[in-house]
């Protein structure tokens, strides 16, 4: 992944001139919409900058140094190993987004790198490398519902068992869970889980998540009964979105999630304003009143590890 990705909206490609285009959404931008109608607004419509964290560049570094660990042969893929990949692939990171180095003074990098190298360690208390071959690593999977929808992401990482069962697993950076972002972070695994049924006729057995920071997993099982469920649920929050784009009406939600809102000065609940609402064809380009979606949503917790691509 690349920090370059960090808050980009993509747009389905059009590849063949009889193939439809269909308006998309990720894990990430319906978790917005639930989160705050502004907020997915500001995101994804008016297509808003957001400068990278600290956070969320650590967030993205522990998962690019996993990413790379599953390229050692499995006796390789030690502690040592591991963080022996922090300093290049920080390196590789600040390459492709320079701006990364500006949220750095003199002396503050080698602490950072240290905090990517303490996640490492919890990734190595859950989980022996050695033991395992992913069948998939950052996998841009997708699935068209209800003839209508494109629905996509990135999944962190997908085993399959020698019987064929899946085992989808996502790393968060954040801390463990706590009721509002475990329920966010299951919701990204179940949109995973609904893509690969769709696509591949399988139900994940089990969706992972490995809480690095604190050292816990956290396995669920999904069902066919529920994915449907999830599935119209999908399907309800496609629409009100629809419905919001078309009224021009996405309304602040305040939360204790505000804290780290990077808008907060042009939100409304804070005395803000927000800016005039997009017209198609105009700076921020063709086809801005039909939200599209981001792609990537990384690690963490709010306030934590957000990726796009």
């Amino acid at each position: 992944m690349t920090l370059a990705e960090l808050g980009d909206i993509g747009t389905q490609e059009k590849t063949d001139a009889q193939e439809p285009v269909y308006p998309t959404l990720s894990p990430s931008r319906a978790a917005d919409f639930k989160t705050c109608p502004l907020l997915y607004r500001f995101r994804t419509i008016d297509r808003l900058p957001e400068r990278p964290t600290r956070d969320q560049a650590r967030g993205t570094l522990v998962h690019a140094v996993l990413e790379r660990l599953f390229d050692l042969p499995p006796a390789g893929r030690t502690h040592a190993a591991a963080a022996g990949l922090v300093t290049p692939q920080w390196e590789r990171l600040v390459e492709e987004a320079p701006p990364l180095a500006e949220l750095f003074a003199d002396g503050e990098l080698e602490a950072f790198l240290a905090s990517a190298g303490e996640l490492l360690e919890g990734y190595f208390a859950v989980e022996d490398p050695s033991r395992l071959e992913p069948a998939e690593r950052e996998r841009l999977i997708s699935a068209v519902v209800d003839g209508r929808l494109l629905i996509r992401g990135y999944v962190d990482r997908l085993d399959v068992s020698p019987a064929g069962d899946l085992r989808v697993v996502d790393y968060k950076t954040g801390g463990a869970p706590r009721e509002a972002f475990e329920a966010r972070a299951l919701f990204q695994l179940k949109f995973y889980a609904l893509v690969l049924w769709r696509t591949r006729g399988v139900v994940p057995r089990v969706l992972r998540l490995l809480y690095l920071r604190d050292r816990e997993i956290c396995d669920y099982a999904p069902d066919p009964e529920e994915l449907v469920r999830f599935e119209r649920t999908l399907l309800a929050l496609w629409q009100a979105i629809d419905r919001a784009t078309a009224e021009r009406d996405f309304r602040p939600k305040p939360s204790r999630l505000c804290d780290w809102c990077s808008h907060q000065a042009l939100c409304p609940a804070y005395g803000g304003t927000p800016p005039p609402f997009p017209e198609p064809g105009g700076e921020t380009g063709a086809g801005a009143l039909i939200p599209q979606e981001d792609d990537r949503l990384t690690a963490g917790d709010e306030g934590e590890a957000v990726r796009s691509g």
